[in-house]
């Protein structure tokens, strides 16, 4: 079985960082994508970045310039580093993998982790 499991999240300074971490559990043989989203109450949740397999990158707008987010295949661990951060990011962050594919060829079209809830407040 996969889980999903974020860590990282806490209370943070308007310009300080933060780095949250996703490790997906289990025996996976591939991934084809991770994402960072993001939710405040009461409205949708938002794309902030996603990682393919091939390490191609893409960022939100908002985010261009101040976070980066990598993995470690190794690990099967993806990452968001925060830094600038902004009153505005203040959210629940989640981590989300499509197309995962266990070593025993069960297949899982779409996994949420828990979030990890970021405040950025003086």
């Amino acid at each position: 079985q996969v889980q999903l499991v974020e860590s990282g999240g806490g209370l943070v300074q308007p310009g300080g960082s933060l780095r949250l971490s996703c490790v997906a559990s289990g025996s996976i043989s591939s991934i084809n994508g991770l994402s960072w989203y993001r939710q405040v109450a009461g409205k949708a949740r938002e794309l902030v970045a996603g990682i393919t397999s091939g390490g191609s990158t893409y960022y939100e707008d908002s985010v261009k310039g101040r976070f980066t987010i990598s993995s470690d295949n190794d690990k099967n661990t993806v990452y968001l580093q925060m830094n600038s951060l902004k009153h505005e990011d203040t959210a629940v962050y989640y981590c989300n993998a499509v197309r995962v594919l266990t070593e025993d060829g069960v297949k899982y079209p779409e996994l949420w982790g828990q979030g990890t809830l970021v405040t950025v407040s003086s």
